[in-house]
């Protein structure tokens, strides 16, 4: 209601332009097949923050993380001989992914579990490291030879690319399977119950027994092998050539999707479709109707701040109270604080 105020505050109407998102996203077979092979990524991004997410550890690092994933798993294919299977390819490739991404992200995780470093800036910033370690590779250590100049990476093997089911890369199972290991670990292991302790209160986890930095860094470790994983995802299943611009974003919107999904596993496959409609849905809301693509940021940043909102006036409540009663309460109160602060004076003195 809010974004279509505001865009029929701009001259656009708000009614067209959801009919040109829906049309441009699910109207047909071809928008469906592009709408979840975006929802891919961001999916599998948003699974591994919401480990880290669920220990209070705010990794924002997911773009980095993403990208070292793509680039171990580029070193991977261009290292095993072309004769390699196909299948050999992948689990080679995913498994280097896997380690880029959970190393990236344990430089991060070791500094806040042994110096309480902050780690949102650190994994905000290492985003930039990792890209330009990707631009460094394009331009001079990895360039290739045969681009008659042009500054681009050698393309992975072809028999390293994802294949199709349904017209999608196979990419989606991968996304599914990792939902069914995220929602077991965090829910039914003794480690995930261990991470959801900590992220309630380390002191409680100290008197609990449970070694709080061992939980950290790893769970740290795991967030980033699967964020590492949706760098591999990318890499073979679309682009198929390294670029710094393989993140696409996704390291940023995942922390919306895990967020209004509170970090539940199932419900970050819809969300990850609806924000993966909205950007699919966009290009073909600019072609018809002229309405500007970041119109549909406009949207994602209104559906936030409503989700924000709410969850404000969900979790407390204005209570005005008028009268004699009133009054008496709001003596009650303060004579309860004094009697407080009483007792605490008195045990520091004591």
């Amino acid at each position: 209601l809010l974004s279509g105020l505001i865009m029929a505050a701009m001259g656009f109407d708000p009614v067209a332009a959801y009919l040109a998102i829906a049309k441009g996203s699910f109207g047909s077979t071809r928008g469906l097949i592009n709408t979840v092979t975006v929802a891919i990524p961001l999916l599998i991004v948003a699974l591994g923050l919401s480990i880290s997410f669920s220990m209070r550890f705010w990794n924002i690092g997911g773009e980095g993380q993403m990208v070292m994933g793509a680039i171990f798993a580029t070193y991977v294919s261009h290292q095993l001989p072309e004769s390699t299977p196909a299948v050999v390819y992948w689990v080679a490739m995913a498994l280097a992914a896997m380690l880029g991404g959970g190393l990236y992200a344990l430089i991060p995780g070791l500094f806040r579990a042994y110096s309480g470093t902050n780690e949102t800036l650190f994994t905000l910033m290492l985003n930039y490291v990792a890209i330009k370690v990707a631009v460094f590779l394009r331009l001079v250590l990895w360039k290739n030879p045969a681009a008659k100049g042009f500054p681009q990476i050698k393309a992975i093997p072809e028999a390293a690319h994802l294949p199709k089911l349904f017209g999608i890369h196979i990419g989606w199972i991968v996304a599914l399977v990792v939902t069914v290991f995220v929602a077991v670990y965090l829910k039914y292991t003794k480690r995930g119950y261990e991470t959801r302790v900590v992220g309630e209160s380390e002191r409680t986890a100290h008197y609990a027994g449970i070694n709080v930095r061992r939980v950290l860094v790893g769970g740290v470790a795991l967030s980033g092998a699967i964020v590492g994983l949706a760098g591999f995802a990318k890499l073979s299943g679309v682009s198929h050539v390294l670029s710094e611009s393989i993140g696409g974003g996704n390291g940023f919107s995942a922390v919306i999707v895990a967020w209004l999904a509170q970090l539940n596993a199932p419900v970050m496959i819809l969300i990850a479709l609806l924000f993966a409609a909205m950007e699919q849905g966009a290009m073909g809301m600019e072609l018809a109707l002229k309405i500007p693509v970041s119109v549909s940021d406009v949207i994602k940043g209104l559906i936030l701040f409503s989700a924000l909102a709410s969850e404000f006036f969900i979790s407390y409540h204005v209570v005005i109270e008028k009268g004699p009663r009133a009054l008496l309460r709001q003596y009650r109160r303060l004579g309860q604080k004094s009697t407080q602060a009483e007792a605490a004076e008195g045990e520091d003195q004591t």
